[in-house]
């Protein structure tokens, strides 16, 4: 009696503890992603002015050699950063640069190579059946639309954005964490989900700084107007952002 008395308690310890975990989460997703009202077209096309003055040629941060590794680069970065992505797959993509070649490597070898990113198991999984999806059904070419590239194993809609955009020069924003944050915080482009943020800066972005849209919000975002902290003091775009719980 007394030992069900404790696994009881030891449940419901693990209950409490669980939800409070729950609540400080979902009080931190409240904070970074108040959503501010939508700019202007003005104030919108003097933030993006500033942006390109300060990085005219915004490059992505996942290495890849080609598109094929390109592909596996984004597939492999959901929920990992594109630094530990890019220490894992310097070695891997010497050795395995198209999709026959990681098929010759196996399921074992990439494992190995890529053991020390998140989830590494079930996307080595799926870069093996991406991979023999696109020997089998493309004849080892990356299609270049983005239905054809989210039915490939591991591959949603951002990682299609991101690949249509950075290989195929073509205006898609990919929306991750970073851009949500900003999207919301600065009225850029503010909506509660993805797909809404995403349709926002189409239709509001101006046209001529659309097809680097996408990465000056993920580098500001991620160096920048951080999550937690963000580096609102030294800010170019300080003036001109609604955020409310401005750092110094």
């Amino acid at each position: 009696m007394r030992h069900a008395m404790q696994v009881r308690s030891n449940g419901a310890r693990r209950t409490f503890k669980s939800a409070d975990h729950a609540l400080a989460r979902a009080r931190e997703r409240t904070h970074t992603t108040t959503m501010a009202k939508q700019l202007d077209y003005h104030t919108i096309r003097e933030i993006f002015t500033r942006f390109q003055a300060a990085d005219p040629e915004p490059k992505g941060e996942l290495e890849h050699v080609n598109v094929y590794t390109l592909v596996v680069a984004v597939a492999l970065s959901a929920q990992a950063t594109d630094a530990g992505v890019n220490k894992a797959t310097r070695a891997l993509f010497k050795i395995a640069d198209t999709p026959q070649k990681m098929l010759d490597l196996g399921l074992e070898g990439v494992t190995e190579h890529i053991k020390t990113i998140g989830l590494f198991r079930q996307k080595a999984k799926n870069v093996i059946k991406l991979s023999q999806i696109l020997v089998d059904q493309y004849g080892g070419v990356v299609p270049n639309s983005r239905a054809a590239l989210q039915s490939l194993p591991g591959v949603g809609r951002k990682t299609a954005n991101v690949v249509l955009n950075m290989w195929w020069q073509q205006p898609a924003q990919a929306v991750d964490t970073h851009i949500f944050r900003l999207g919301n915080r600065t009225g850029i482009a503010p909506g509660k989900t993805v797909d809404i943020v995403e349709r926002a800066i189409e239709d509001n972005i101006p046209a001529d700084f659309q097809l680097h849209a996408h990465h000056w919000m993920i580098l500001h975002g991620r160096y920048h107007c951080k999550a937690r902290k963000p580096l609102c003091g030294t800010c170019i775009i300080n003036d001109l952002c609604p955020f409310e719980d401005k750092t110094e």
